[in-house]
Parts: structure tokens; sequence; C-alpha cells
């Protein structure tokens, strides 16, 4: 059966308008691929962080991602999960790595080193980028770009979000760079951005920005979606530059790009995905 595409999509918009948006630039047949996917790994997600979210949830998701694979879907977005299986060998593994990561949200999150961090981010993001590579025609060497921009997009998110994540006892700060930087939770609860923080996220950002390079050194590998993918990066690192602007005030505020500021964007994109 095929699958209800315009239910997919909804699920995108809700939940993504930076890869909604970019996704409107891949050919049709890969952009169902990019929905079907993005489809399955953001209900993960919910599965964690939404109502009724919790390890059941992680396990019901976990047991759907287990019959696409197996060509026995139920639900909408298993079907569309199995269309993109039958098309593109998205690696399982992948996916197995991405439980993994939701399970480190289910509890209590203190992450003690900057490897644990990175390892976190390539769980939870730099997975997603294995999953689109081949649907972009990627060539072999362009999975680890794919791993690195997925990193890249989510340490920004990581950045983005330090206070509302606290709220949620998750704090994805390393207890080294914390330790290193002379950081301390309490200053962080109480949402005092002192000069040690500022440095902090400073030198997470010049992570980031690294990460965004080698990522985007990737494109030239792909046949496909080359613009769409800039564009998703490019609006990631928008981030980046706002919340630096913000003198990285992150624990009562949070750093956005507005719809126009996004549209702005897309000639770069363009541009960027130029062979």
């Amino acid at each position: 059966m095929e699958p209800d595409w315009n239910a997919l999509s909804r699920v995108i918009r809700a939940h993504s308008a930076t890869f909604y948006l970019g996704s409107r630039l891949f050919p049709p047949e890969a952009r169902k691929g990019a929905w079907a996917v993005y489809a399955a790994c953001r209900l993960g997600d919910e599965a964690v962080d939404g109502e009724g979210g919790g390890e059941e949830a992680l396990e019901a998701w976990w047991e759907g991602v287990e019959r696409a694979y197996a060509g026995r879907p139920r639900e909408n977005w298993e079907r569309g999960l199995t269309w993109a299986l039958e098309r593109w060998p998205i690696p399982f593994e992948a996916f197995a790595h991405m439980k993994e990561g939701f399970l480190t949200d289910l509890g209590p999150v203190r992450l003690k080193t900057e490897e644990e961090l990175f390892t976190y981010c390539y769980r939870v993001a730099g997975t997603v980028g294995r999953m689109m590579a081949p649907i972009a025609g990627g060539a072999l060497e362009a999975e680890a770009k794919a791993i690195r921009l997925g990193q890249a997009m989510q340490l920004t998110n990581i950045l983005r979000d330090v206070g509302e994540d606290l709220a949620r006892d998750r704090l994805y700060l390393p207890l080294d760079l914390l330790e290193a930087y002379e950081v301390k939770l309490e200053d962080l609860r109480e949402g005092r951005i002192t000069p040690g923080y500022r440095a902090l996220m400073a030198h997470l950002e010049a992570k980031a920005r690294a990460l965004y390079r080698e990522g985007l050194e990737g494109l030239r590998h792909l046949q496909v979606g080359r613009a769409a993918i800039a564009l998703a990066a490019l609006q990631y690192q928008g981030i980046l530059d706002k919340l630096r602007l913000q003198g990285y005030d992150n624990l009562r505020r949070r750093a956005h790009l507005k719809p126009w500021e996004r549209l702005l964007l897309l000639p770069k994109a363009l541009l960027a995905a130029r062979p």
C-alpha cells in the first residue's frame, strides 16, 4: 500500500520548518524518501519527548522500525520507511545507533567528556546523515561527511537549547568542559551568563563550525539534493550566528530564524550546490 505522503509531510512541517523547507529542493522521489526517513526519526524522538513518551513508547517505535525493515509495516510512517527501503540501502545499524541515543534521553542526562558529547551527536543526528546519504545518491565518501553534518546540526541544537534542556534535567555540556571553563551548574540553573560560560560556548561553536565545513565538503559526492542539504546547513549555521549575537544567552532565550530569514538563504544554498 502506498504511504499517505500528505500525512508524512505534515509530520515534517509540524516538527521542523528547517528540514521541510530543505526537502522541497529534492526531486520528487528523493523528497518522498527524505520525508519517510525523517518522519521515522522524528517519531522516535517523540516517543521520548512527546505526550506519553517513555521507555514503553520508545520500544513500540523500535518495533515499528523492525517491522518496516522486515517488510511488514503497520502504521503509515512504517509504510513510508518500507517504501524507502525498497529503493535505497538505508543502513539498519543507523537506526540501532539512533535508538541508543534516544535511550540516553530517557533519564537525567550528564555527559562526562567531550568525546561522549560527539558520540551522542552521532547517535541522534549523524545517523540521519547516514540514512540520507543513499537517498541523495551519495558515493561511499559521502557517508562520513554526512555524519559530520548531522553532528554539527545536533551540536547547534544543544547550544541553542541549554536552558530548555536543563528544565528537563538534561545537561549535554560535558563535565570536563564545565570544569575547564569553571562553569558551575548552579550558575546555569540561575541563568547567569558568566565569562567562562561564554568561552565554553565559543569553544563548542568553533567545533560546530569545523564540522559544518567538513560536512559540506560532501556535497560534491551527491547526485541529488545538494541544494536541500546546503539550505538546511545554512539555516542551522544561522542559528549559531544568532546565538553569538545574543552573547550566548541561551539559558532563558532561544535563538531562532524568522521565516523570511530562512528564505533569504535560498540563493546562497543554490550557489553552494553548484558542481
